[in-house]
């Protein structure tokens, strides 16, 4: 493995940054101790610009080494609400919530390569370093990205790690295409005519309806190409009170996760469809609620050619022919707006991601940190 030297020698200092962020979780867009944090070592390594506030906590620095290419590199900040069981020395110290994802190593390893950055300076053009609220939630990158920063410093191309607790420490997985899914929510209520159990001819019954729904939802897959991936959940299903009394409503919501945007445009049409038909074929009424949330995260194939390039040069072991996860990232709007590429660094096999006793490995920091560096450094050679 051929890390950058001076990012090895303070790796123990980039252990502590991330522990830190590790004992202070904030949730969403509430970032701002996070933020904070950040903005004090950037003012350290000796940044040339920062700003603050853009979606609420959100940081941008800029390091400055005059003409040449203007690549973005990007960090998300926040945490998730469940409660820590790892016992670790360095536990979130705020009940209920957590960095379950590893957001508290990716944002030490922007850090380590913006120190190092800072330091050699040996490169042309400008680093813009992201450092992003709400990956988990409402989608801070597309709010950094509506409040133009790409625009604002003339960000050409733009790229990010994710820690990976499925590989072994050092391994870097990617594809130069659809990496991950599409992820839209759906929320429908059932509404009918409640009344007593006994008496089923006095009442209209959602009941039946809200169960056909929820059996042609899991049936909708087939109306799919199999080749095409499709996830369709059904995660909540909720109605009545008691065993001798109909309800007036039932309510139904789940998740749809795909990676194209002629399955997404399909998937959605056909939900209403089956909603509709239900509610008339049962004599009720259906209300269906569907928000389109992350697009899909599609890598571009010249930038992530480089990114792997990079990858080998740092650790020598990567796969460049990732299968597309099902799982959704807020990246993806960035890589709508900038050609980039979004890769997973492995951390060794442990806890997966968003559970109580995953922990993100500092030993993936000096790695995460070189590749950062080392992409910066080749391409303002």
């Amino acid at each position: 493995m051929v890390v950058v030297n001076r990012i090895a020698g303070f790796a123990e200092e980039m252990a502590g940054w991330r522990r830190h962020i590790h004992m202070h979780p904030e949730l969403s867009l509430d970032c701002h101790k996070t933020a904070d944090f950040v903005v004090e070592r950037l003012k350290a390594f000796g940044v040339d610009r920062i700003e603050t506030g853009i979606a609420e906590s959100g940081v941008v620095a800029v390091i400055d080494c005059g003409p040449g290419p203007v690549t973005a590199l990007r960090a998300d900040m926040d945490a998730l609400p469940i409660r820590e069981a790892t016992g670790a020395e360095w536990a979130s110290r705020v009940d209920g919530q957590m960095h379950a994802c590893g957001h508290d190593g990716h944002t030490a390893m922007l850090l380590g390569a913006a120190k190092y950055l800072c330091e050699t300076r040996a490169f042309r053009g400008k680093v813009i370093l992201v450092f992003q609220p709400a990956e988990e939630t409402i989608g801070g990158g597309r709010l950094m990205v509506e409040d133009g920063i790409f625009d604002r410093h003339g960000v050409e191309e733009v790229f990010a790690l994710h820690t990976d607790p499925f590989a072994e420490l050092g391994v870097f997985r990617t594809n130069p295409g659809s990496l991950m899914a599409a992820v839209d929510d759906y929320a429908l209520t059932v509404r009918g005519k409640g009344g007593h159990a006994a008496y089923p001819h006095e009442c209209r019954d959602p009941m039946p309806c809200a169960v056909a729904i929820a059996q042609a939802l899991q049936a909708l897959p087939r109306s799919i190409d199999p080749l095409d991936s499709l996830v369709v959940a059904l995660t909540q299903f909720h109605g009545g009170t008691a065993p001798n009394v109909i309800p007036d409503a039932v309510t139904l919501g789940g998740t749809v996760r795909s990676l194209t945007p002629v399955v997404r445009d399909r998937v959605e049409q056909r939900i209403a469809e089956i909603v509709a038909g239900a509610a008339a074929m049962h004599g009720v009424e259906a209300e269906l609620d569907y928000r389109r949330n992350y697009p899909p995260t599609v890598n571009h194939p010249e930038q992530t050619g480089f990114a792997v390039e990079v990858a080998r040069e740092v650790s020598g072991k990567v796969v460049d022919d990732m299968p597309p996860e099902m799982g959704a990232e807020d990246f993806s709007y960035m890589l709508e707006a900038r050609p980039g590429s979004f890769l997973f660094l492995g951390q060794g096999l442990g806890p997966s991601v968003h559970h109580p006793e995953f922990d993100f490995n500092d030993d993936a920091a000096v790695i995460g940190a070189s590749f950062f560096a080392r992409l910066v450094e080749r391409r303002h050679a």
